[in-house]
């Protein structure tokens, strides 16, 4: 049977196979432990699902406004406002079912064959697999550790050509945590508004930074290059909403109305329900978020700690998201687990460990842990980590 050329651009998210696989495991009674999950372990707040009931009870069940109910692309861009000091009108606002969908109706409407377009590894490989479905080439810059994995407007500059058509930034970045200064932020801003190139940034994680405040850098480069910025955003990590859909994509009237018509052929309006929930989260008390970052922070400094009983998988501290990329590389050998793939795959069927491979963010040599699950599971899960990593010196 053949398919269309374009599916042999794109295959299943890497992420996700871990925990298709844990799952089987878990109905067959083996006790998992999964840093894999990329998603909240907390339940949505409660005045969320008050307002989803709340909009069940009252019948609101129909189709909605393709781009989204007006009180959602108001209260988003009022968000924005209340965060980042950056004046959106709701009409340059669409309502996504979450940020992947903003982010592919990005890479759709702003890039297409013969584009190059400037992303950075490690990086959610989402990112990638969209430019390439849009028919155009993603071009990757690297980040390293020894740099803590920082993402610079040098970097991303040098790899710019006439071929060029846009700048992905991720930040904080998955699965490094790292963060995009408002220096560097400027610079790409600046050189972008002069060389005509669009700046897509995928803000899914802004909420969730630990130390300081996060970088403002929706009103850095919006300062200079406001028409050439497309932000998008998502209700998932910050409000623990990853299975309701909820994200957006806010930028030049052009791009959103352009967004509004793919998505009127693909899913038409986001769940009704979905969105009422969204603007509850988005208006009501915003604590629920900072009482989730706390917690983080204390799983990331605990999972860190433990981690540290073996030198061998140093891992950088990560500024953001939740997650931790620590390196392999020293339990890697041509008669052992020749890739970081095969020692997330031998973690699995050994100790029952779900961890990403680096791999799925292109680069070898590391895994993520995701540590947005309880403490004891965490601990569990660095104990058994480090037992079977040890278990490897015996096998080289």
């Amino acid at each position: 049977m053949a398919l269309a050329e374009r599916m042999s651009r794109v295959a299943l998210s890497p992420t996700m196979k871990g925990t298709i696989e844990a799952e089987r495991l878990r109905r067959q009674g083996v006790d998992v432990v999964d840093l894999g999950a990329g998603e909240p372990d907390f339940p949505t707040p409660p005045h969320v699902v008050d307002a989803a009931r709340a909009a069940l009870d009252d019948g609101f069940t129909k189709y909605t406004a393709n781009m989204g109910i007006a009180d959602l692309r108001e209260a988003v861009a009022t968000r924005y406002r209340a965060d980042y000091g950056v004046d959106y009108a709701a009409s340059e606002v669409i309502i996504t079912a979450g940020g992947k969908q903003a982010l592919f109706h990005a890479a759709m409407a702003l890039f297409g064959p013969g584009d190059q377009v400037v992303t950075h590894a490690p990086g959610w490989p989402t990112l990638g697999e969209q430019v390439r479905l849009a028919g155009a080439t993603p071009v990757v810059v690297r980040t390293l550790a020894r740099d803590g994995f920082r993402l610079t407007a040098s970097a991303l500059l040098d790899a710019v050509t006439p071929a060029t058509r846009g700048i992905v930034i991720n930040a904080p970045t998955n699965p490094t945590g790292a963060l995009f200064t408002e220096a560097d932020a400027r610079t790409v801003a600046i050189e972008a508004a002069r060389r005509d190139l669009w700046i897509v940034l995928d803000a899914c994680y802004e909420r969730l930074v630990y130390e300081g405040p996060p970088p403002n850098l929706p009103r850095v480069m919006g300062a200079v290059a406001r028409d050439r910025l497309v932000i998008c955003g998502s209700t998932s990590k910050a409000y623990a909403m990853t299975g309701w859909r909820c994200g957006w994509l806010v930028g030049p009237a052009p791009v959103v109305q352009a967004a509004g018509a793919l998505q009127s052929h693909e899913t038409s309006n986001v769940n009704s329900i979905t969105q009422k929930a969204a603007v509850a989260a988005l208006t009501g008390p915003q604590d629920v978020v900072s009482a989730m970052l706390d917690e983080y922070r204390v799983r990331r400094d605990r999972l860190i700690a433990w981690l540290a009983e073996e030198p061998r998988l140093p891992a950088v501290v990560p500024a953001g998201a939740f997650y931790l990329f620590p390196s392999v590389e020293a339990w890697l050998s041509p008669s052992g687990c020749r890739t970081s793939g095969e020692f997330a795959e031998r973690l699995l069927a050994t100790e029952h460990v779900v961890v990403t491979p680096g791999e799925a963010f292109d680069s070898p040599g590391f895994i993520r842990l995701s540590y947005a699950t309880s403490l004891d599971r965490l601990q569990e899960g660095a104990t058994r980590l480090i037992r079977f990593a040890r278990s490897l010196d015996t096998t080289r």
